[in-house]
């Protein structure tokens, strides 16, 4: 009789489709709780300041403000952007504020947990939700002053205005799944969200927010390779009328960041409980 053969060996613990099931699991059952931080954050920072729901758009105004000044003084010459400058700088500065709060969104709410992340066990993923709720509460107000200002400069209403907020989902889509990746190394270290602003602030110059992309040389190379790209200008050129033409630049970056958010959200699931054990010790 022949003997039947099997070989033991260890298993991995770490398997993605059963940790992406269960991280989509907790989101769907923590809605609540996501909410319910959502609301007690966007109360507390509105509730303790004087300007309150102002400070939503004060930074991109006051940026966009800042260029349209130099610009028009002389100090600093922009080529034509195809449409009034002030709208140009409005809605890349606003862009930019929505894609710089959608990365640093993950962070700060996970670093702003730290007192019960120890304490109490709920599923992590409810911190990132709560994130994503108050950028979008937040981007709902920028919004309605872009549409504010397209009106004001005589650009005034098109249809694939009511498109913008696909390629604003995108721009969302693209922080998020960075901020996810970030995120560990964030809690870990407080230099990295330094980095992280100092980087930002460069990018922005290599990214066609206030100025348009040159006719020629390395930055016009830069420019038109930086993922931020198809973002800003799809956006915008959905919201002032015209037709977006980094449209497929713009679908490639965006469905490529859906299998990194999953693998994003992995790697947050992993991370998140070995840093807390050791925040903890």
């Amino acid at each position: 009789m022949e003997l039947e053969t099997r070989v033991y060996q260890k298993e991995s613990n770490l398997r993605v489709g059963r940790l992406l099931r269960e991280s989509l699991i907790d989101i769907n059952k923590s809605r609540f709780l996501s909410f319910q931080l959502a609301k007690r954050d966007i109360s507390a920072m509105y509730r303790q300041s004087f300007l309150g729901i102002l400070w939503a758009f004060i930074m991109p105004l006051s940026t966009a403000f800042v260029w349209i000044f130099l610009n028009s003084s002389g100090t600093v010459r922009v080529t034509d952007t195809g449409i009034p400058y002030p709208v140009y700088a409005f809605t890349g500065t606003l862009l930019w504020s929505i894609i710089t709060e959608a990365i640093n969104s993950p962070i700060t709410s996970t670093n702003g947990s730290k007192s019960i992340l120890a304490k109490i066990n709920f599923p992590k993923e409810a911190l990132v939700m709560s994130g994503i709720l108050k950028l979008l509460f937040n981007s709902s107000i920028k919004v309605l002053i872009l549409i504010i200002f397209v009106f004001a400069f005589g650009v005034g209403f098109h249809w694939s205005l009511l498109l913008f907020p696909i390629a604003l989902f995108g721009g969302i889509l693209f922080g998020t799944t960075v901020g996810l990746f970030i995120t560990p190394l964030g809690l870990l270290y407080t230099d990295v969200g330094k980095m992280i602003t100092f980087g930002l602030q460069l990018l922005m110059y290599v990214t066609p927010v206030v100025y348009s992309i040159p006719e020629s040389g390395i930055m016009k190379t830069i420019m038109e390779w930086n993922p931020l790209t198809p973002i800003i200008l799809t956006a915008r050129d959905l919201a002032v009328g015209m037709p977006p033409t980094y449209l497929t630049y713009f679908l490639i970056v965006v469905l490529g960041c859906i299998p990194l958010l999953f693998v994003g959200l992995v790697f947050y699931r992993i991370s998140i409980p070995i840093l807390v054990e050791r925040m903890s010790s």
